[in-house]
């Protein structure tokens, strides 16, 4: 995938007009436009805003790769990154959740399904004990 595409699909998944782009970014709405149209590019700084805004690999902006390797960071302040998007949404809530965290030490590259089943399971086993405790 080209530049063009990827700045234009990361905008409008996050609801994002140019010009709120532009405005983050500290530049021009028709900058945002000449990106989206394929006539100029970022330079190395504003490629690292925009990976860092969008929470993406800057090799996914330059279309080398296809996996977003999101990040999220633990209280200390290490990353974690993720195959794609749903796996990254699924283990941000797991991460939220203080109980599940011990996941995090084991399931960096997990696929979403594999998270969405271990998150049910403890969740459930979870129910099941507050059950037991009242």
């Amino acid at each position: 995938m080209e530049f063009k595409n990827i700045i234009s699909k990361l905008r409008i998944e996050r609801n994002m007009s140019q010009q709120a782009l532009a405005d983050e970014l500290g530049i021009s709405k028709s900058t945002i436009s000449m990106w989206e149209t394929g006539k100029r590019f970022p330079s190395k700084e504003l490629y690292e805003q925009i990976a860092d805004l969008f929470n993406v690999d800057i090799d996914y902006l330059f279309g080398r790769s296809d996996a977003r390797q999101s990040v999220h960071f633990d209280e200390d302040g290490n990353p974690y990154y993720y195959l794609n998007e749903e796996t990254s949404q699924m283990a941000q809530n797991i991460f939220e959740n203080k109980e599940l965290r011990l996941l995090f030490d084991t399931a960096q590259d997990a696929q979403p399904e594999d998270l969405k089943a271990v998150h049910d399971m403890l969740l459930a086993l979870k129910r099941k004990e507050q059950h037991y405790d009242d």
